[in-house]
């Protein structure tokens, strides 16, 4: 049998990309449960693309804020992005362990 889970976050703000995330899996007479390992897994790869989809956005943004003289918001965006290539790296030294 195979389950389809469509999961939908609200925010009050626009990121630029969909927060719904497709969930397929196939269930059979021997299906488990993910173990903890299985399921950080997964999460660790979706959270290393989406970090990565908000650090290009702090990027895009600090350019644009750059160009028009708006100079303190560009350079706390360049901050927020520099601090989510960060972020990414530690989740993807996380991910290293279950690779």
């Amino acid at each position: 049998m195979t389950h389809h889970h469509d999961h939908d976050h609200a925010h009050s703000h626009d990121h630029g990309h969909s927060h719904s995330h497709d969930h397929n899996h196939v269930h059979d007479s021997h299906s488990h449960e993910l173990t903890l390992e299985q399921k950080l897994e997964t999460l660790l790869g979706h959270w290393i693309d989406h970090n990565d989809s908000h650090k290009d956005t702090f990027f895009t943004w600090a350019r644009r804020a750059k160009k028009e003289g708006i100079n303190d918001a560009a350079v706390n965006l360049e901050k927020a992005g520099q601090l989510s290539e960060q972020i990414t790296q530690h989740l993807k030294d996380a991910l290293k362990k279950f690779k």
